[in-house]
């Protein structure tokens, strides 16, 4: 209606209700002041909801879908893969960014070879894209 074309559209689809958003809220200053997001954020003990968000979406018209937090929905990004044929995006959110980057800076795990292992994982599970913060130095360890 208002002129764009060629554009597609990827909804939030099944945003969990999850801890992993809390380095980015504390970061940008964006915790909530007073009550919470559970009004509009999937449970992350429902996967029959996340799925019906999916669904909604797909039926309201959305191009590509996303789930995310992406590591620790795995399962719901297989089961969006398996059930619909629209794109899925993944986001793995600056809460597992942090872990990794925490974990490493102690000298727990090698950086390299855990984000690979996290992003690899999230393909395999059936993302067709992910949207992470890793992206920098994913980008200059897959080129080699």
């Amino acid at each position: 209606d208002e002129g764009f074309t060629d554009v597609s559209i990827m909804s939030h689809s099944a945003k969990h209700r999850s801890s992993f958003y809390s380095p980015f809220r504390d970061a940008a200053e964006c915790a909530p002041k007073f009550g919470d997001r559970k009004t509009y954020q999937v449970p992350f003990t429902n996967a029959r909801e996340a799925m019906m968000e999916v669904e909604t979406d797909i039926n309201e018209g959305v191009d590509i879908v996303m789930i995310k937090p992406a590591l620790s929905y795995l399962d719901l990004i297989a089961e969006t893969r398996r059930r619909f044929n629209v794109p899925v995006a993944a986001y793995s959110v600056s809460g597992e960014y942090a872990l990794v980057k925490g974990a490493a800076k102690q000298g727990w795990v090698n950086e390299k070879d855990i984000t690979e292992e996290i992003l690899y994982s999230i393909k395999r599970a059936g993302a067709d894209m992910i949207v992470t913060y890793f992206a920098k130095s994913a980008a200059k360890f897959l080129q080699k």
